[in-house]
């Protein structure tokens, strides 16, 4: 990764407009608030340390990840990396894909940083990773293709 320093604190009681969260990301601030035990710190950390890797990205490898989530949708993959993920595509109609709605926007760049805590937290298992083998080795191989280009910038 390359970038500008992040400034990360701790504060209880952490919410956002869905109720309490284990972290949030303030990206013109650079800051992450983060409340979550210490045995979920590393893959939330890295969750939210990509909020800042999706802004950068560029809208051609933003649409190219959403290709991908479009297959599984049509492949009709259930499961995901990560809860922030899960719940946001449980609520997805196919006209959000279709349409990029807000909702569906909002579901990619979650699946995009649950994704890259499940590659690079060095959390091997959890409950929430729920989404199929095949699904995972996918988002595995869309994450070398575009780290071969150069670190993510943050």
């Amino acid at each position: 990764m390359t970038g500008k320093a992040i400034r990360v604190r701790r504060k209880r009681a952490l919410r956002d407009i869905h109720g309490p969260v284990h972290a949030g990301s303030f990206l013109r601030e650079r800051t992450i608030l983060v409340n979550c035990a210490s045995r979920e710190f590393s893959r939330v950390f890295v969750h939210e340390v990509f909020h800042f890797a999706w802004l950068r990205l560029g809208n051609g490898r933003r649409h190219s990840y959403e290709d991908l989530l479009r297959r599984e949708w049509s492949e009709r993959a259930r499961g995901e990396l990560g809860w922030s993920a899960e719940w946001r595509k449980r609520a997805l109609s196919p006209r959000d894909s279709e349409s990029r709605s807000r909702r569906w926007r909002e579901y990619c760049c979650e699946s995009f940083c649950d994704t890259a805590a499940w590659l690079y937290s060095g959390v091997r298992r959890h409950k929430e990773f729920t989404l199929a083998v095949r699904f995972r080795n996918r988002r595995r191989a869309w994450f070398g293709l575009v780290s071969e280009r150069g670190p993510f910038s943050i």
